[in-house]
Protein backbone atom coordinates (compact mmCIF):
# COMPACT_ATOMS: atom_id res chain seq x y z
CA UNK A 1 0.00 0.00 0.00
CA UNK A 2 1.20 3.51 -0.69
CA UNK A 3 -0.23 6.38 1.65
CA UNK A 4 -0.14 9.93 -0.45
CA UNK A 5 -0.67 13.20 1.73
CA UNK A 6 -1.33 16.88 0.28
CA UNK A 7 0.16 19.72 1.70
CA UNK A 8 -0.93 23.22 0.45
CA UNK A 9 -4.22 24.35 -1.17
CA UNK A 10 -6.05 27.39 -0.13
CA UNK A 11 -7.36 30.68 -1.31
CA UNK A 12 -6.16 33.25 -3.33
CA UNK A 13 -6.65 35.88 -5.98
CA UNK A 14 -6.85 35.30 -9.81
CA UNK A 15 -3.08 36.07 -10.96
CA UNK A 16 -1.50 34.96 -7.65
CA UNK A 17 0.71 31.89 -6.61
CA UNK A 18 0.43 28.42 -4.92
CA UNK A 19 2.31 25.59 -3.83
CA UNK A 20 0.87 22.00 -3.73
CA UNK A 21 3.02 19.45 -2.22
CA UNK A 22 2.39 15.71 -1.52
CA UNK A 23 4.36 12.78 0.58
CA UNK A 24 4.43 9.10 -0.36
CA UNK A 25 4.82 6.34 2.71
CA UNK A 26 4.68 2.40 2.39
CA UNK A 27 5.40 0.88 -0.47
CA UNK A 28 7.27 3.49 -2.31
CA UNK A 29 9.59 0.88 -4.10
CA UNK A 30 6.25 0.51 -6.89
CA UNK A 31 6.10 3.84 -7.59
CA UNK A 32 6.70 4.66 -11.24
CA UNK A 33 4.59 7.96 -12.03
CA UNK A 34 3.29 10.74 -9.40
CA UNK A 35 1.31 13.40 -10.14
CA UNK A 36 -1.46 15.63 -9.84
CA UNK A 37 -5.41 15.12 -11.16
CA UNK A 38 -8.11 17.88 -10.48
CA UNK A 39 -12.15 17.70 -9.70
CA UNK A 40 -14.01 21.17 -10.12
CA UNK A 41 -17.33 20.51 -8.52
CA UNK A 42 -20.39 18.88 -10.94
CA UNK A 43 -17.28 17.78 -13.17
CA UNK A 44 -14.90 15.00 -13.69
CA UNK A 45 -11.75 14.42 -12.27
CA UNK A 46 -9.06 15.24 -15.05
CA UNK A 47 -5.21 15.32 -15.50
CA UNK A 48 -3.20 18.05 -14.00
CA UNK A 49 0.14 17.12 -14.34
CA UNK A 50 2.57 14.13 -14.15
CA UNK A 51 5.88 12.95 -13.51
CA UNK A 52 7.92 10.00 -14.00
CA UNK A 53 10.82 8.27 -11.92
CA UNK A 54 13.18 9.28 -14.84
CA UNK A 55 11.60 13.13 -14.72
CA UNK A 56 9.37 13.15 -17.78
CA UNK A 57 6.95 15.24 -17.79
CA UNK A 58 3.30 15.85 -18.98
CA UNK A 59 0.91 18.91 -18.86
CA UNK A 60 -3.27 19.21 -19.47
CA UNK A 61 -2.66 22.24 -21.93
CA UNK A 62 -4.98 24.09 -20.07
CA UNK A 63 -2.35 24.71 -16.96
CA UNK A 64 0.69 24.51 -19.92
CA UNK A 65 3.36 27.41 -18.96
CA UNK A 66 1.95 28.25 -15.83
CA UNK A 67 2.06 25.23 -13.46
CA UNK A 68 5.30 23.03 -12.63
CA UNK A 69 5.46 19.36 -11.49
CA UNK A 70 8.97 18.91 -9.74
CA UNK A 71 9.71 15.62 -7.62
CA UNK A 72 12.28 14.35 -5.57
CA UNK A 73 13.19 10.40 -5.56
CA UNK A 74 15.08 10.73 -2.16
CA UNK A 75 11.86 12.44 -0.29
CA UNK A 76 9.39 10.45 -2.06
CA UNK A 77 7.49 13.76 -2.53
CA UNK A 78 5.63 15.67 -5.93
CA UNK A 79 5.45 19.41 -6.20
CA UNK A 80 3.26 21.26 -8.34
CA UNK A 81 3.89 25.26 -8.81
CA UNK A 82 1.15 26.69 -9.66
CA UNK A 83 1.75 29.86 -10.93
CA UNK A 84 -1.02 32.68 -13.11
CA UNK A 85 -3.51 31.15 -11.36
CA UNK A 86 -7.31 31.55 -13.14
CA UNK A 87 -10.70 31.50 -11.28
CA UNK A 88 -11.21 28.03 -13.53
CA UNK A 89 -8.73 26.56 -11.78
CA UNK A 90 -10.23 26.40 -8.55
CA UNK A 91 -10.93 22.46 -7.62
CA UNK A 92 -10.18 19.56 -4.98
CA UNK A 93 -6.18 18.94 -6.27
CA UNK A 94 -5.58 15.29 -5.72
CA UNK A 95 -2.17 13.61 -5.63
CA UNK A 96 -2.14 10.73 -7.40
CA UNK A 97 0.89 7.59 -7.72
CA UNK A 98 1.05 4.44 -10.04
CA UNK A 99 2.38 1.55 -8.77
CA UNK A 100 1.04 -1.73 -8.53
CA UNK A 101 -2.04 -0.27 -7.90
CA UNK A 102 -3.16 3.48 -8.82
CA UNK A 103 -3.31 5.70 -5.13
CA UNK A 104 -5.17 8.82 -4.48
CA UNK A 105 -4.96 11.27 -1.85
CA UNK A 106 -7.78 12.53 0.11
CA UNK A 107 -7.30 15.82 -2.01
CA UNK A 108 -6.72 19.64 -1.21
CA UNK A 109 -8.74 22.33 -2.18
CA UNK A 110 -7.71 25.72 -4.14
CA UNK A 111 -9.72 28.35 -4.44
CA UNK A 112 -9.52 31.63 -6.71
CA UNK A 113 -10.72 34.26 -6.52
CA UNK A 114 -11.68 36.88 -9.33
Amino acid sequence: QVQLVELGGGLVQAGGSLRLSCAASGSIFSISAMGWYRQAPGKQRLLVATITSGGSTNYADSVKGRFTISRDNDKNTVNLQMNSLKPEDTAVYYCYAAGIYDYWGKGTLVTVSS
